[in-house]
C-alpha cells in the first residue's frame, strides 16, 4: 500500500468547509486561508498518526 492510500483528504476537505463555514456564519465572511492552513495541519497531523499507528501494531 503506498503513501498516498493514507492521505487524509476527505477530513482536509472537512476541516476546511468546517473553518471557512464557521467563519463565514460567526463573522459574515470567510477566510480562506486561515482555514486552508488549519486543514493541511489537521491533515498532516492525522497522516503521521495513522504512519505511526500502523508501525506500531506490527509484530
Amino acid at each position: 500500500m503506498s503513501f498516498s492510500d493514507n492521505l487524509p483528504i476527505s477530513e482536509s476537505l472537512g476541516v476546511f468547509v468546517g473553518i471557512a463555514g464557521f467563519d463565514w456564519l460567526s463573522e459574515g465572511q470567510a477566510e480562506p486561508l486561515k482555514a486552508a492552513i488549519a486543514a493541511v495541519a489537521a491533515g498532516a497531523i492525522i497522516a503521521v498518526a495513522r504512519q505511526w499507528l500502523k508501525k506500531r501494531h506490527r509484530p
